[in-house]
């Protein structure tokens, strides 16, 4: 059996036993996880997220770019014509892992790395590539001067161990940035 008929018949089961018409399109969890694209580190599967608890967004590394932030910036938008401002009450993860690709992309191809975090190679060098604890530290940091993300977001930094499958909270939860005024 190859790929395609192997996930469609996947699929057909999850139609026939698992598909929940109810579902809303926001986040019954109010929460927006950001992480990388590894194949080993899928937040639905780690924090087992049932479907419609949050949204998971994707990248290579798990990283802050321009990407990301529009992504966000159209989720809010997305949230505030249903009614439903993105804020307080909302949850913010950023979740880095050990063993991540993004390392021998970093020695190898440090110019298209630098392209995708939309930085020069110098900027690279300070971005903590090849450690996931301070890198998660800088996107978090990165994340809470961003003036268009509401300051009531909660928001959290986290490290996935790929060697014991445990998350380690390394940014506490708080609040995005102290000022309430948005």
């Amino acid at each position: 059996m190859d790929v395609v008929e192997t996930l469609s018949g996947r699929n057909a089961d999850f139609a026939k036993n698992g598909f929940a018409t109810d579902l809303k399109m926001l986040p019954s969890m109010r929460t927006v996880i950001v992480g990388c694209v590894d194949g080993r580190v899928d937040p639905a599967d780690i924090f087992e997220l049932m479907p419609g608890e949050a949204v998971v967004i994707r990248n290579v590394g798990g990283r802050i770019n321009t990407a990301l932030l529009e992504t966000v910036e159209i989720l809010q938008a997305v949230s505030n014509a249903a009614g439903k401002a993105i804020g307080e009450g909302w949850n913010l993860i950023v979740l880095h892992h050990t063993d991540c690709g993004i390392i021998p992309c970093y020695k190898h191809a440090p110019k298209l790395l630098a392209k995708h975090l939309n930085v020069t190679e110098v900027e690279l060098d300070k971005m903590a590539i090849t450690d996931p604890y301070e890198a998660v530290r800088l996107d978090v940091a990165a994340l809470k001067s961003v003036a268009g993300l509401s300051s009531a977001l909660t928001i959290t930094g986290a490290v996935y161990d790929v060697a014991t499958g445990k998350v380690e909270i390394i940014v506490p939860p708080s609040r995005l940035r102290d000022n309430a005024a948005d």
